[in-house]
């Protein structure tokens, strides 16, 4: 029986009648599958094959529920305990109505009652995956960082010493004996479910026993909500109240360990960026990275010296590639075949790979193997090779013809790259030349990288 049909043997048990509408919701961040099914009542149902994870949940929500906490209500879980009928709470989440400052009072008010009240009596053991936010699993989601964003740049680093710092930041961050309350681990705005004045909290399944702390710096600090300083501020004091209704909270101590776990966040976050934007091409964590790297500049501390080397490095290079552009920016670059294709960062794969390979090649001469196809010999030699102004003419027509049309339909980014065997002469030589025949000929902006040598120049539009 598929999943499908799981769900609406759920919904006729739950409802007595059978449905026609089964809608996938899009944009989830994990394996689970969401659908809204039915109208008349609609209910969601999840599909999840990790049980251990949906058994999580379904002890949690039994659990705040009892508690009369904002959270749906589960009405129905198959035999197998893979898929399950829980009640909509609003058809928007919260990101959907960030401008209402009454319904993020609300979240946060929510929030802490979870934090706080729905601690009492609850059995930690049955989280998911972990039952606390210790020392190991703050070292998984540094190690996360490392190894689905880091390592998918060229920074250079060295292991052991970045190993040194996460260890230092994991025993620091690493939650306290005597913190007896509930992190639902991954409160963002999106996991806010909104019904008219209404707020409901939904996606706790990874909650645990955790800082208070780092729940609002996963709201706040969240990429694509894009709050100002401002806005920050007023979620913090309306959590500081909510919280205050459990107990007293040291203002100054609360906001030093908040600006620690702002700074875990974003690494966690950018690890999940890296993993589904970039390994698994899902465009809207594309999007958000800009934003994260934002966030995470603005985050770094120095008690981890080596660590921020690495950080700032990184933010240096990388902003520039996944620059949000209100206009057309066509990145140009030249790689080798032998280090793969570049990435298209932009998330919408616009663009051309030309493959060089084909031409002559001044790489095979000893006076050109460590000279690059900006030097002038280099140049020289190819410019007297009648296949290389073919080429570059044919790719000319090619490009020129997609940046008019990406101009004058207001798209903002295309790509196009050269490549050759080792990076370095006919690639950069085409990337050379097409960029500045781009950036002359239709007035844009032209980011020109040549990967291997580790160059960029932005050429601006006048």
């Amino acid at each position: 029986m598929t999943c499908l049909d799981k769900i609406r043997d759920l919904y006729r048990s739950v409802t007595g009648k059978d449905t026609a509408t089964l809608d996938e919701i899009k944009g989830c961040g994990s394996s689970r599958r969401y659908f809204r099914v039915g109208d008349n009542p609609q209910l969601i149902a999840t599909a999840g094959y990790d049980t251990a994870e949906n058994d999580a949940f379904l002890y949690l929500t039994e659990h705040f529920s009892r508690k009369h906490l904002a959270v749906p209500s589960v009405l129905a879980v198959s035999p197998d305990r893979d898929v399950y009928i829980q009640t909509d709470n609003g058809a928007h989440s919260l990101f959907d109505s960030l401008d209402r400052d009454d319904l993020i009072v609300k979240a946060m008010e929510a929030l802490a009652d979870m934090q706080y009240q729905g601690a009492e009596g609850l059995d930690f053991s049955r989280c998911y995956p972990v039952p606390a936010m210790d020392r190991q699993a703050i070292m998984w989601d540094l190690n996360y960082f490392k190894y689905c964003f880091l390592k998918n740049t060229p920074v250079e680093f060295s292991d052991k010493l970045l190993e040194e710092d996460f260890r230092r930041m994991a025993s620091d961050l690493a939650v306290n004996d005597d913190e007896h309350t509930f992190m639902v681990r991954d409160f963002q705005s999106r996991n806010v479910q909104v019904n008219g004045d209404d707020v409901t909290i939904i996606d706790y399944q990874g909650g645990r026993r955790g800082p208070v702390e780092y729940d609002v710096a996963s709201f706040a600090w969240q990429a694509r909500a894009g709050f100002s300083p401002e806005k920050r501020s007023m979620i913090i004091e309306a959590y500081l109240k909510a919280a205050s209704r459990y107990r007293p909270l040291d203002r100054v101590r609360f906001m030093d360990r908040l600006g620690k776990y702002v700074f875990l966040r974003q690494l966690q976050t950018l690890g999940a960026y890296g993993y589904r934007g970039l390994v698994q091409k899902k465009a809207h964590f594309v999007r958000s990275i800009p934003k994260a790297l934002i966030n995470l500049e603005e985050s770094i501390t120095d008690s981890y010296p080596y660590l921020a080397s690495v950080l700032k490095e990184m933010i240096s290079v990388m902003s520039p590639r996944f620059a949000v552009a209100d206009k057309l920016l066509v990145k140009v670059g030249s790689f080798s075949f032998m280090q793969g294709i570049p990435e298209d960062m932009s998330g919408n794969g616009g663009g051309f790979v030309f493959d060089c390979r084909g031409l002559p090649n001044p790489g095979r001469y000893d006076e050109y193997k460590k000279l690059t196809g900006r030097d002038k010999t280099v140049i020289e030699f190819l410019e007297k090779c009648p296949e290389i102004h073919s080429f570059v003419d044919a790719a000319k027509q090619m490009t020129g013809i997609s940046v008019a049309t990406y101009k004058e339909r207001g798209f903002t980014s295309l790509m196009i790259n050269f490549g050759c065997t080792g990076g370095r002469h006919r690639s950069v030589y085409c990337a050379e030349a097409i960029a500045r025949y781009i950036h002359s000929h239709f007035n844009v902006d032209v980011l020109l990288t040549h990967r291997e040598q580790n160059i960029s120049e932005l050429l601006q539009a006048k």
